[in-house]
Formats: structure tokens, sequence, C-alpha cells
């Protein structure tokens, strides 16, 4: 299950490679094809190939894993971060739906099931705003649940403000998955939830619904 590369260009070099031909797969059968971005470190230098990808942009709409409350314009906001570094040139003719402020969850549900799913990892395990210390954690991480996405309360994770998650249920309606790590001690939190150890990135290693590609490199990223 994890697919070990020697560096962080290599690793975004694949993975931008894998979630285009899940798009461009989807846009063979259906009239429009979803990708579930992230953000943090590691998927910068993927957006920047993505991008460039050879697919119908128009026909592609982009959502994300969470979202911080902050204006769309902040440091912190994930959509900046997509908006800066993958929907330019000829991506920008995708269709973005950001998760803050909170959009009809109608609206993600029209999309689903979402072609590729991009998450990254902290070193506590959690996947998008799936965080330890929430008290609704086991809510969200319900796949049963009736919910697209949930709040999230500030003072949890770093930067500690307020955020916005799909939940369990949501993440799950894919094709497929990518995570994204990097560094010795993020390879030791898979490993450890691939043994059973419970935490938030077990609910998606340990399902056998929707296939996952873990991607790993063991230089830190920059």
């Amino acid at each position: 299950m994890i697919e070990t590369y020697a560096n962080s260009r290599a690793l975004a070099a694949a993975a931008a490679r894998g979630v285009a031909a899940e798009l461009a797969e989807g846009l063979k059968t259906r009239p429009r094809a979803a990708l579930v971005a992230t953000g943090g470190r590691s998927p910068g230098p993927v957006y920047d190939l993505l991008k460039a990808a050879p697919i119908d942009w128009a026909r592609v709409v982009v959502t994300l894993s969470d979202e911080r409350c902050v204006p769309q314009d902040a440091e912190a906001s994930n959509a900046r971060l997509v908006r800066e570094r993958l929907l330019v040139e000829a991506a920008a003719k995708a269709h973005l739906i950001p998760l803050w402020p909170r959009p009809d969850p109608a609206a993600l549900a029209a999309i689903a099931p979402f072609d590729a799913v991009m998450l990254g990892m902290g070193e506590d395990g959690h996947i998008a705003s799936l965080i330890p210390g929430d008290p609704d954690l086991a809510r969200n991480l319900d796949p049963a649940g009736e919910a697209w996405f949930a709040d999230v309360p500030e003072g949890l994770g770093p930067p500690p403000v307020a955020r916005v998650t799909l939940t369990l249920k949501a993440l799950l309606n894919a094709r497929a998955i990518f995570l994204l790590i990097a560094g010795g001690a993020k390879r030791e939190v898979v490993d450890r939830a691939l043994a059973g150890e419970d935490l938030p990135v077990r609910a998606v290693l340990g399902q056998n619904d929707v296939p996952v590609r873990v991607l790993w490199t063991p230089a830190n990223q920059r």
C-alpha cells in the first residue's frame, strides 16, 4: 500500500499523474469529474504539475477536504492555495466549491462520488480536519453518518482556528484516495495505523471500499 519516492519532486509527479488519470477516466463516461483537494505543504508541488494535465478542465469541479474559517485571501486559507497553485492557466476553467463559507450540502452530494480525493496527514494521525481531541470526532468518523461536512472547534491543530471538514462519509464517497506523506515520523504514524492503532487515518487505511494510494518520501517537504 505504501509507495516510496526518493524525494518530494518524484512524489509530486506520481501524485499528479495518478490524480489526472482518475479525472480523465471520469470524464470518459460522465459529464463532469470531481476532485477533493487538500491544504498543507505536500500538495503545492502536485498542483503545479496537475494544472498542466491535458484534460477538459471546464468539466472538472474542485472542492476541499477541509478549510480554516478565515478570509479566502488569508495565507492560512486552503482555498487560496488551490486558487494560486492549481486553478491557473488551463485549469482556471475548473469550478471551485469552497468549504468556507459553508456550501449547500446538496452541492457536494451532486458531484459525488468524487473521482479523486487528496489527503495529507498530521503527526497525530489526523486527516482533513478530523483531529484527535474534537468532541465530535467519533460522529464525524462514522462512515454511516448523515453529514457531508462538520464544524471543528478552534484550538485543535495549527493554526488553532475554527475549521470545516468533510466527514469520513464524504471522503469515502470516492473512486480513489491519495494520501501524501513525508518524513520518518509520518511513516511511523501510518505504520501504527496499519497495525491497528486507533488513529483518524486508520478510518481510511482500514477500509476496503475505496482504493487508497499512500505516497511517501523519506525527505521532509520543503
